[in-house]
């Protein structure tokens, strides 16, 4: 049997086992020092950042989908067809290919007036000038087409923007509502977040409390 030889290497003097731990100390520092400039690069690439900027305009749009009746064909069961609806062809089917219906089947073609957006009306403008909604002349319908043609007014849509520019010629349009509009300066300055693509962060903006004496709604409309 071979026996273990004994262990005759010395033992560590205190001042080598010091040395050893303030290496370990040092390479520990280091690391964490590396991690820490590591995460601040990171965050200085990938992070945002506050950039101050200079609102140069409060702008504001509003548009409204003007409608014209015209006639359109298309296609459906026979039983359900619009009332204004005048059937240009009739097509039996023994079956629906959907299976939700069930019994004598007929497919019509057919032809009916339809509301559809014609043209977009457009009013724009910057603070101080009020918001005002466009007003279109609607044309009236024709009485021996049923109506073809006349307008109507449909859909309305408003945009309250503040027009950001920083001192590099960079420019950034932010949505506000209404009240928040009203509330701000007509120029002044801010510090915003951007991210590294270039897009500005427009919830980083610092609110504002409305004014009390304007009221909060759109222009044409009662509070």
């Amino acid at each position: 049997m071979h026996r273990p030889l004994p262990d005759t290497s010395p033992s560590p003097s205190p001042s080598d086992t010091r040395e050893l731990a303030l290496r370990r100390w040092l390479g520990g520092l280091a690391a964490a020092a590396g991690l820490t400039l590591c995460g601040g690069l990171a965050f200085w690439v990938f992070g945002p950042k506050g950039l101050r900027v200079d609102q140069v305009a409060k702008t504001w749009r509003l548009e409204i989908e003007v409608e014209r009746l015209t006639v359109e064909t298309g296609s459906g069961w026979c039983d359900e067809l619009p009332p204004s609806a005048q059937v240009l062809n009739r097509r039996r089917l023994e079956s629906d290919p959907s299976g939700q219906r069930q019994g004598e089947l007929e497919h019509c073609h057919y032809r009916a007036p339809q509301w559809r957006v014609s043209y977009l009306a457009q009013r724009q403008g910057r603070a101080p000038e009020p918001p005002q909604w466009p007003s279109p002349e609607l044309r009236p319908g024709d009485p021996a087409r049923q109506g073809l043609g006349e307008e109507r007014l449909g859909k309305r849509q408003s945009f309250y923007e503040l027009q950001l520019q920083s001192s590099d010629g960079r420019a950034w349009s932010c949505r506000q509502s209404l009240a928040d509009w009203q509330a701000r300066p007509a120029q002044t300055r801010y510090r915003v977040q951007v991210d590294r693509f270039g897009v500005a962060n427009c919830a980083s903006l610092p609110p504002l409390a409305p004014l009390p004496p304007r009221p909060a709604s759109e222009p044409g409309q009662r509070a």
